[in-house]
């Protein structure tokens, strides 16, 4: 009976009947007692109803008994998410891309966030119901698959006739911008070395075929979507014995350069290759573990210093200057995770951060004990 009636409210759930769907469970409260899967289920039918208290209750009953449900997970994100609260909604979003790095949702929540996740933009979403888009899914309603199927049909049928007689148009090769200005001219590629090397101090003495070869891959690593590499790539030239007109073109070509997120950053380097040549990885983004110290606060401003590689208190690979222009939410006597620019302060590397992150499993652990 008890498989019926959880089976029952699922159905009841994927037709968007939410409120038939919690009249459902709660007639049955005194055989569900402690049972998951009951919790849950009623967490997030209340929460699609927007009874974010009850489903708030439900939510911590669940995780009472099991902590890391990425539905559970979802439904808790999606609470701290609807009352503006990005900051703890991220947490869990990456803690569930911890357990499940595909998960489409967290990565949708985690774009949002960072594109239109202001205050203003997260009511409209609430008021007019699409903040749903990031709660846990609940299946798609069968009535809403044949109000899609039909146009569908007739759409694909409408494409084959198309194409079928007309000619296809041209696609374009997906660069992410046009960098037609910033390929070499001919008489760039037959002066590419400084003909005077007195006249500098380079960190490189490369040849013309290593600086053209140095360039165009770079253009090719940022069409690759993979910025880092291609700004090691533009600091190697900025710092060799190319001639001012490449470096220029260089320097133009890091200004198309995007900032990154925990997400969508690439070619990370590690603190070791970082420390042995800083020059070479200048206005690179990092992505470090470690815990902080020596921390400094004003209103607009956070500085400590990142111990790199002592989460777990064994061993610190090195000490560098963090600093984050908004002071972010962090817990100073936990492991982070930062997302960092690097940078150099009187010829000393040091992080710009752009991101911080804590796991959440902690915390959940501490409630847990707490409302045993």
């Amino acid at each position: 009976m008890a498989k019926d009636v959880l089976t029952e409210a699922r159905k009841l759930m994927r037709l968007r009947f939410f409120e038939k769907a919690i009249i459902t469970l709660e007639a049955r409260s005194s055989y569900y007692e402690d049972n998951f899967d009951y919790y849950l289920l009623l967490a997030i039918a209340y929460l699609y109803t927007g009874d974010t208290g009850s489903a708030t209750v439900y939510f911590q009953k669940a995780r009472q008994i099991r902590l890391t449900d990425t539905d559970l997970l979802l439904g808790q994100a999606a609470l701290f998410l609807r009352r503006g609260d990005t900051a703890r909604a991220i947490q869990y979003y990456l803690d569930i891309l911890e357990y499940d790095p595909q998960n489409k949702i967290a990565h949708k929540a985690m774009e949002f966030i960072r594109t239109k996740g202001d205050y203003e933009t997260i009511c409209k979403w609430v008021d007019i119901g699409k903040i749903e888009e990031f709660y846990p899914s609940v299946g798609i309603s069968p009535v809403k698959i044949m109000g899609v199927v039909i146009p569908l049909l007739a759409c694909v049928l409408g494409f084959l006739l198309v194409f079928t007689f007309f000619p296809k148009a041209y696609t374009p090769s997906g660069n992410r911008v046009d960098l037609s200005e910033l390929t070499l001219s001919i008489d760039e590629r037959k002066n590419l070395q400084e003909s005077n090397l007195s006249s500098g101090a380079y960190k490189y003495i490369l040849s013309s075929s290593e600086i053209e070869e140095s360039y165009l891959k770079a253009q090719k690593l940022f069409e690759e979507y993979r910025d880092n590499a291609c700004q090691i790539e533009i600091n190697r030239i900025l710092n060799s014995n190319a001639v001012l007109s490449v470096k220029q073109k260089a320097r133009l070509l890091m200004e198309f350069i995007e900032e990154p997120t925990f997400d969508t950053v690439k070619d990370v380097p590690s603190y070791k290759d970082v420390s042995d040549n800083p020059s070479l990885y200048l206005d690179c983004w990092v992505v470090w573990s470690g815990r902080i110290s020596n921390v400094q606060q004003t209103e607009n401003l956070f500085i400590c210093d990142l111990l790199v590689g002592y989460e777990t208190m064994q061993r610190v690979e090195g000490i560098v200057p963090l600093s984050f222009s908004v002071v972010p939410s962090i817990e100073v006597d936990k492991p982070v995770t930062v997302l960092a620019k690097i940078v150099s302060e009187n010829g000393k590397m040091c992080l710009q951060g752009r991101a911080v992150y804590q796991s959440v499993k902690e915390n959940l652990i501490k409630e847990f004990s707490f409302l045993c």
